[in-house]
């Protein structure tokens, strides 16, 4: 027959054991129960932690799991700016509640639909952990949202005052990628603002004489785009701009010239009249 202590179970101290004998099992008695529990939780409630990204303006919609017959449900908001959002059900008052929450979360549970959340016109503020909580009499179900805001840059290409082409992609957020095509001479710079974008702006600092068109391209989570700009000339370009502007001096100068010849012709008449107007006055004295 088995004694007392092997009936109340292996994982209590037999009084003919060690001291050390004793403190192994309760060793493994403390690790079996954290892998029955794990394993438990693992099965009646099934954790998801998920990456969702959505461009600024966008809707986003975050789904909880769906179960039967739902006790409470509730989703519990953090953004990356203000305080916490509560939205919450409870099937016994089948009654629905707000804490903290903007209007663009649009939630209102019932029974015949899926637990979804809707944010209408999603902005950086919304962007966070979104966790969603589902407490059946089968166990609770939980759902991991993180959600990321992206923001399109706004391209624009310029000719700098030494005739370099320059890339701006400003406001972006993450960073946008900045390249130029068939341009390796170039710098980078880069400028974060308040809200979390950032602007990048890539400026060739050496032209290729073969090409008048440069073009930039801009790589983004968001999209990716590419516009052409001339802003360095070609040699031929070169040369016809050196006689075009030698031309233009030597016609300034002789602009000049003639100006001041008809001055001084016009000095010298009046001069002339007014000796000899000066001289018939004393020939009739």
């Amino acid at each position: 027959m088995l004694g007392s202590s092997q009936q109340a179970g292996w994982c209590k101290k037999p009084p003919s054991h060690t001291k050390a004998r004793a403190t192994f099992l309760q060793v493994v008695c403390k690790v079996t129960y954290t892998i029955v529990l794990l394993t438990i939780t693992e099965v009646r409630g099934a954790t998801g932690n998920n990456e969702v990204s959505v461009t600024v303006g966008d809707s986003s919609v975050l789904a909880c799991p769906l179960k039967s017959n739902i006790n409470m449900l509730t989703w519990k908001i953090y953004p990356k700016a203000g305080g916490p959002c509560n939205l919450g059900y409870r099937a016994d008052t089948n009654t629905t509640d707000r804490t903290n929450c903007s209007d663009s979360m649009n939630w209102k549970f019932r029974p015949d639909l899926g637990p979804v959340l809707g944010i209408q016109q999603v902005g950086i503020a919304q962007e966070g952990n979104y966790i969603c909580e589902v407490v059946t009499p089968e166990g609770n179900f939980h759902r991991i949202y993180h959600l990321t805001v992206l923001v399109p840059p706004r391209l624009s290409l310029f000719c700098d005052e030494h005739g370099k082409p320059v890339c701006e992609a400003a406001a972006g957020k993450p960073p946008a990628q900045v390249s130029w095509l068939l341009g390796n001479n170039s710098s980078l710079e880069e400028e974060s603002h308040d809200n979390g974008t950032v602007t990048v702006l890539r400026r060739l600092t050496a032209c290729n004489t073969n090409v008048t068109d440069t073009t930039c391209m801009v790589f983004h989570p968001a999209g990716s785009w590419s516009e052409s700009i001339a802003c360095c000339p070609s040699e031929i370009g070169s040369f016809l701009h050196c006689v075009i502007s030698l031309m233009s001096l030597l016609g300034l100068f002789f602009l000049q010239a003639v100006f001041r010849l008809y001055t001084f012709c016009g000095s010298r008449y009046i001069w002339n009249m007014a000796i000899s107007g000066h001289a018939h006055v004393r020939s009739q004295t």
